[in-house]
């Protein structure tokens, strides 16, 4: 009996490991939150729902994945029809380093491992990059994970920009 209730703890400790969150899609409602921006202070949801459609892009600055698509949003984000927000997984000190190193200019929020990833959890963040067009009713018009070539597309129409340039061999996929 002892042995029993001994197996049945270790299998939903390691099978609690591998589920993964419901990562928010189009038409569900993005959780309210309040992260720290890299600059100073603080931005909430709700301060984004004033400013009309967001986005908010999750990274880690290991991440291959991100280290490639962030310029990309970056192209979108100069275009300034619509705010863009990178979300960092990470301290400041390595947050800012990505910043310089691949040339991004667009605000960062901050959703560490010291306070718990609140953000990243309440959108259901399993891989990064993931991005997330915000409606200003708080509904998700758009979500890509990984880096998706049309994907980005879709949400260059949205911007105004247009996030590749002719003469650029860009993939169509490439997993987070």
């Amino acid at each position: 009996m002892l042995l029993s209730t001994f197996w049945k703890r270790l299998k939903l400790k390691y099978m609690g490991a591998a589920k993964q969150n419901h990562m928010l899609e189009k038409d569900e409602f993005a959780p309210d939150f309040a992260l720290s921006r890299l600059s100073d202070g603080i931005l909430t949801r709700a301060d984004l729902a004033k400013q009309g459609p967001a986005v908010i892009a999750f990274f880690k600055t290991s991440c291959p994945v991100c280290q490639f698509t962030f310029p990309y949003l970056d192209r979108l984000h100069k275009a300034g029809r619509i705010p863009i927000y990178g979300v960092s997984q990470d301290d400041p000190e390595a947050t800012t380093q990505f910043n310089q190193e691949f040339g991004v200019t667009f605000p960062i929020l901050l959703d560490t491992e010291e306070s718990g990833y609140p953000a990243s959890n309440g959108f259901g963040i399993n891989f990064v990059p993931s991005v997330f067009l915000i409606e200003p009713d708080g509904r998700i018009g758009w979500s890509m994970e990984g880096f998706e070539r049309k994907a980005l597309e879709e949400l260059g129409k949205r911007t105004g920009a247009t996030p590749f340039r002719a003469d650029e061999k860009v993939p169509e996929h490439k997993s987070g």
